[in-house]
């Protein structure tokens, strides 16, 4: 008898401790819903971008990505976001995907422009930049691929084997 209340009290304990880690992981992951202003912008590509990443001016979250769908006739991506009310974003606002840090994760990040012009709500932002591919570009820089074009003779220019043979 002494042995079910012993493992009682401890499953008890086991309860608590998972009740109280869930309660401050919930209050502490800023999980919530935001009743902020809509917008679209559309990507090339949106790699790294998930629902619910972060939207940020100046480094600060302003908002998050509702939703993230791909266009079928064009074929971007479009990302919905919501912002908060209080933010007014002009129509020269340029979003861009970026990273916290070399792996951080990705967010999205607007920087308003001058004009005194807002977008609407559920307007579009116009000017986007999708993000850079780390991986193409150290995959460049080991293999060389700089995009010059190889050339033709193997020489420098104006040496005389630098340019093509005459055609017979």
């Amino acid at each position: 008898m002494n042995r079910n209340a012993v493992e009682t009290v401890m499953g008890a304990v086991v309860l608590v401790v998972a009740a109280v880690f869930l309660f401050f992981a919930y209050t502490t992951s800023q999980v919530q819903a935001l009743g902020g202003t809509e917008y679209t912008a559309r990507f090339d590509r949106v790699d790294g971008i998930r629902d619910g990443s972060d939207v940020r001016i100046s480094g600060i979250k302003v908002g998050s990505v509702v939703q993230q769908n791909l266009d079928p006739k064009t074929f971007f991506a479009v990302l919905h976001i919501s912002v908060d009310p209080k933010v007014k974003l002009p129509v020269d606002t340029v979003a861009s995907i970026t990273s916290s840090g070399l792996l951080g994760d990705k967010y999205l990040a607007l920087e308003p422009g001058n004009e005194d012009d807002t977008i609407k709500p559920g307007g579009r932002i116009e000017h986007t930049q999708s993000p850079m591919n780390l991986e193409n570009m150290i995959g460049q820089y080991i293999f060389g691929q700089t995009g010059k074009k190889p050339d033709a003779g193997g020489g420098q220019p104006g040496d005389a084997g630098s340019a093509p043979a005459p055609k017979p």
